[in-house]
């Protein structure tokens, strides 16, 4: 019972803490959250956690040609990465808040698309695999004397932490939305896009300059 005690609780703070960081999922997941509802964020937020859940696979799995290509093309994916963070961060400022705005005129929002964009957000930075292994050596998991239901276990409450840690963030910020008028929304998405603009441009130039050599 000790085990899998151990195992719900750090692989639970496991999917927190790979959350909880405020980067641009997270921005992402209160945008939508705050233009369309409280479920359109959740369905970003599963997205986001199922794709931590793969990075979590491939790291305890240990597909060590995957993080030795991942480690190998660091650069490359940090520059790429950043790219996409532009265009989104572009996208968030100069779009007005009002098309995204859910209306009750019978048309329904597809979270199949939120969720699907929260997973490929959060694939496009595989960087977050140098996470995953230090937390895994914290909390002990996965280990050679675990079991296959082990692993099922301790990978289950990984996405469980995570969708915990959205559901959290998506109730507070729904809970806040309502004090919001369009220009509030428009001013917080124009804040919000450059965040993540001024992120992703010292992360494309850092990039730049590692992989060139110059740095």
């Amino acid at each position: 019972m000790g085990t899998f005690i151990s195992i719900i609780v750090g692989c639970l703070s496991v999917g927190i803490i790979l959350s909880a960081p405020m980067g641009p999922i997270g921005i992402l997941v209160i945008q939508r959250t705050m233009e369309k509802g409280r479920k359109s964020g959740l369905y970003t937020g599963y997205g986001a956690a199922l794709s931590d859940l793969f990075y979590c696979l491939l790291a305890g799995l240990g597909l060590s040609f995957v993080t030795d290509f991942i480690t190998a093309h660091q650069n490359l994916f940090q520059i790429g990465g950043s790219i996409i963070l532009i265009i989104f961060a572009l996208f968030m400022i100069f779009r007005s808040p009002v098309k995204g705005i859910k209306h009750d005129d019978g048309k329904k929002i597809n979270y199949t698309h939120d969720a699907i964009t929260g997973f490929a957000f959060t694939l496009s930075n595989p960087l977050i695999i140098f996470l995953i292994f230090p937390l895994f050596a914290r909390f002990g998991f996965p280990s050679s004397e675990y079991h296959f239901y082990h692993y099922i276990i301790g990978y289950l409450f990984i996405v469980i932490g995570a969708v915990l840690w959205w559901m959290a963030i998506t109730f507070i910020v729904d809970k806040l939305r309502a004090r919001f008028n369009i220009n509030s929304m428009w001013l917080i998405n124009k804040i919000m896009g450059g965040i993540i603009l001024t992120l992703a441009v010292y992360g494309l130039i850092s990039g730049l300059l590692t992989y060139f050599h110059v740095i």
